[in-house]
């Protein structure tokens, strides 16, 4: 009697360790996604930061070599060679005045898939 639970348990272990290289591939896959997705995140806030440094800047520069604060973002783009990609984010430019700052709202649309 002994001897039979003994081989019946190691069968069980035998067919369950079959199964272990396709759980430890679908282990390795599923943290391979979540870091593709971390660094997607990442990077989108990277863009987001970088784009809102160069809005500042150009607005600043124009106002110092010109006197008066940029009128509309495609002034910006026309003089100052702003460029982003806008599919990934929506620009709300409001021109305030010729010596108010602007109000510059950025709104990220997405991951860009």
């Amino acid at each position: 009697m002994n001897r039979f639970n003994v081989n019946e348990k190691t069968r069980i272990l035998r067919r369950l360790l079959k199964f272990l290289p396709l759980v430890m591939g679908v282990i390795v896959i599923v943290i391979f996604l979540f870091g593709v997705n971390y660094v997607s995140r990442s990077s989108l806030e990277g863009q987001l930061e970088s784009l809102q440094n160069a809005l500042s800047r150009d607005v600043a520069q124009c106002y110092a070599v010109e006197g008066t604060y940029p009128p509309s973002l495609g002034y910006l783009y026309d003089h100052y060679g702003l460029t982003y990609n806008e599919d990934l984010f929506y620009v709300d430019y409001q021109y305030i005045g010729s010596n108010m700052y602007p109000d510059i709202t950025i709104i990220p649309l997405g991951d860009g898939n």
